[in-house]
């Protein structure tokens, strides 16, 4: 009886291991995204109205890294933009208040959920693959990686103009 036991308590902590570390993994995702550390530059230009970018994320592995990724890029479309460069002209932010993600947090929140309505307006290029170069070890456990994605800031400006999140172009100022 003894055996059966410690056999049930061995695999009742390592049932608690295992949600402990996801449990952590996914609040360093969460952490990560209401962070927004991300670099991000211009690529190219795809089909019209969207555009190709490599962002560079942070985070413990390459699968978390990636999904980071595509948060972050659409958050760099939507309030930052990107700059010029030789081979892209850098673009403005979708949005032109500087307080919106503030002022519409409920929205923003919801619409970054990992699995989010985000995931309509991007997509990895190159079947996610990463250049040797574009993985760069920060720490023991932390990389930064860029990953080249696609968004279609075209749909994305849709999106958020008919939920009445940004003007239109056609809006008067």
């Amino acid at each position: 009886m003894k055996t059966s036991i410690t056999n049930i308590h061995v695999f009742l902590l390592l049932i608690l291991g295992f949600n402990i570390s996801y449990g952590q993994g996914k609040r360093n995702n969460d952490a990560n995204t209401h962070a927004w550390k991300y670099e991000i530059e211009g690529i190219g230009t795809g089909v019209q109205g969207s555009y190709q970018v490599k962002i560079w994320s942070i985070g413990s592995s390459q699968e978390a890294v990636i999904e980071q990724a595509k948060k972050n890029a659409v958050h760099a479309i939507i309030f930052k933009g990107f700059p010029d460069n030789n081979r892209v002209k850098g673009q403005k932010p979708l949005a032109t208040n500087p307080n919106l993600e503030q002022e519409q947090l409920a929205f923003f929140d919801e619409f970054f959920l990992n699995g989010g309505k985000y995931l309509k307006f991007v997509s990895l290029l190159a079947n996610g693959s990463i250049l040797p170069e574009d993985r760069i070890k920060l720490g023991k456990s932390e990389y930064k990686i860029g990953v080249i994605v696609s968004v279609n800031s075209a749909e994305l400006r849709r999106d958020l103009e008919n939920a009445g999140i940004i003007k239109g172009l056609t809006t008067g100022f």
